[in-house]
């Protein structure tokens, strides 16, 4: 009838368009880890040579005296006293605000590591499981700038204090050249400061670390009780010099004064969280990791309460040395030998505080590098000693070179940023773990999910926590203070009635989400007290991580490259 029709024949489907890069990063930087059921818990099993997995040796008393073993170095006999000649007795008040914070980003702690999988990665781990790959590698970044400065740091005070206990020997006396230990032999107008002694200290301890956990856990479990009963017998010698009357004032410059001090010592206790970061190792780790953190936090709080008790009964807080302030007050009382004791708890305080630093370092390198975002050479474990040894050597010479060459203690105003960042992003994590399965997909028909209301309250409460600390840094009018409390507390109460939170299946931390919330909100705060040269060290270091991320870690980066070893390959110790 009028011509045929032309029959077309269908055309092929286009290929959709490469990703850009920027979608690309995107897409990579976003993606995270799926939180297994607890019904995956991992089989026990006896490890085999070539296993690419860590022995279970650690037991709770093992994981209490790792906790207590990088919290308190030699700290507790000097931060103490210094601390109180502005706050006075009430120092001790000073103790217990920090410890009750730190107990607080310790029940954080303590769920997620009984939640997770008995893995290595820590507040790492956390991270990437409840936010993102590039949260988590920003998290790592800044934790291990920290370490990687606070070893080589302590490296050199523990070489020091060596050199201290050796010149008690009239052999040694003034015969010791600085550059064995002594500070060191500065050159090109300080910028090169040689050590000599610090390299050959965190050698030793490298090897000790490469042997296996079961050597290192019993040199810290050696010295850590060395340490922990020199400051009990300090603390009962000291007892019987107390005078009472000079605990009266007990806060003499006010209550400002005996906050100001619980910001300082806060840090005294930073380090429980080595105990997280040791989940591959420990025999029970569901059970015992909570217990390990909460239980060397809280000896930790109590020496360091009946330290400040006896030092400020001993000698009035005005008359406190800078310097040596406890053994100073037993010098004065006519009892030189605990100036002895107290030299040699300072040794055994600042080695485990460096084992267990290098310990936590090399375990974290060891995560980074299953999941692809660091070159999988540090990844290799040892097929029978069961350590990452090729990350423990790195890390051992990072330290050694830092440590050997400069004066790494003038940095020690720019640390402190990794544990501060970790811990508040730690506590985010419990709350938004805990509505990430019931509310991430409601309400989604709303502008903005209930996952981002979420998120975006949680970095509210961090915002006002740093403009409260900037307020009070700066002795602003007190009704700038008052209005970032007010904000976090309209945020929190956010946090609490607009999500539906789940309950955890095992170790559960109270209050979720207040106790979260309060803690991130001091966390920033105390952040804020920090020297600004920590602020830029915190932006520099976040640009170089992004850059990194950009050019190697999206490209190799694989969340679940360690599955298998997570759920069917972790181990169970050899009887």
């Amino acid at each position: 009838m009028g011509g045929h029709r032309k029959s077309s024949a269908p055309s092929p489907p286009r290929s959709a368009p490469p990703p850009s890069r920027l979608s690309r990063f995107w897409s990579s930087a976003t993606r995270s880890r799926a939180l297994p059921p607890p019904s995956d818990a991992p089989a026990a099993r006896t490890p085999l040579a070539g296993d690419s997995s860590l022995v279970r040796r650690l037991g709770l008393f093992d994981l209490v005296l790792l906790g207590i073993g990088a919290s308190i170095g030699a700290g507790i006999f000097v931060v103490t006293g210094t601390v109180a000649r502005d706050a006075g007795p009430g120092v001790t008040i000073s103790f217990v605000l920090a410890g009750a914070s730190c107990v607080l980003n310790g029940l954080c702690y303590a769920e997620l590591a009984s939640r997770f999988p008995a893995v290595s990665g820590g507040a790492y781990l956390y991270t990437y499981t409840a936010f993102n790959e590039l949260t988590a590698f920003l998290v790592f970044a800044q934790l291990m700038l920290d370490y990687h400065i606070g070893a080589a740091s302590i490296a050199r005070s523990l070489a020091s204090y060596m050199v201290t206990m050796l010149e008690l020997f009239p052999f040694f006396k003034d015969n010791v050249p600085s550059w064995i230990g002594h500070g060191g032999e500065e050159f090109l107008g300080g910028n090169l400061s040689i050590n000599m002694l610090a390299p050959i200290v965190l050698a030793v301890l490298t090897v000790i670390l490469s042997q296996g956990v079961k050597e290192s856990s019993a040199l810290n479990s050696i010295m850590t009780a060395t340490k922990v009963i020199i400051v009990i017998f300090v603390i009962f010698a000291g007892a019987f010099e107390v005078d009472v009357s000079n605990w009266s004032p007990f806060a003499p410059n006010g209550a400002k004064a005996i906050l100001t001090g619980a910001t300082v010592v806060f840090f005294a206790y930073v380090g429980f969280d080595a105990v997280a970061n040791s989940a591959e190792e420990s025999k029970e780790p569901q059970r015992d990791l909570p217990l390990g953190i909460l239980g060397s936090l809280l000896v930790c709080v109590l020496l360091y309460i009946g330290v400040c008790l006896v030092l400020t009964g001993m000698v009035p807080y005005k008359f406190l040395g800078e310097e040596a302030p406890l053994a100073e007050a037993f010098t004065s009382k006519g009892m030189k030998y605990v100036s002895i004791l107290i030299s040699i708890g300072a040794v055994a305080g600042l080695t485990t505080t460096l084992l267990v630093g290098l310990y936590v370092q090399s375990r974290l390198y060891l995560a980074l590098g299953r999941h692809g975002l660091l070159p999988g050479v540090f990844a290799k474990v040892h097929p029978t000693r069961h350590t990452p040894i090729h990350a423990q050597v790195w890390v051992g010479v990072v330290a050694s070179i830092l440590a050997g060459l400069f004066n790494v203690r003038v940095l020690s105003h720019i640390l402190s940023v990794g544990s501060l960042t970790g811990y508040s992003v730690v506590s985010a994590c419990v709350v938004v773990l805990r509505w990430n399965d019931k509310s991430a997909n409601e309400n989604s028909s709303r502008w903005i999910s209930s996952w981002q209301e979420g998120v975006l309250s949680l970095f509210i409460v961090a915002c006002s926590g740093f403009v409260a600390g900037l307020c009070y840094r700066v002795d602003a009018p007190l009704v700038f203070s008052l209005a970032a409390v007010i904000v976090a507390l309209l945020a929190s109460v956010a946090l609490q009635y607009r999500q539906v939170y789940t309950r955890a299946a095992s170790f559960s931390c109270p209050g979720v989400p207040i106790v979260p919330a309060i803690c991130i909100f001091f966390n920033i705060f105390l952040f804020a007290q920090l020297h600004y040269e920590a602020w830029v060290r915190f932006i520099i270091l976040s640009i170089i991580t992004v850059g990194v991320y950009a050019f190697y870690g999206q490209y190799h980066a694989d969340p679940h490259a360690d599955e298998t070893i997570v759920y069917h390959r972790v181990p169970v110790e050899v009887q």
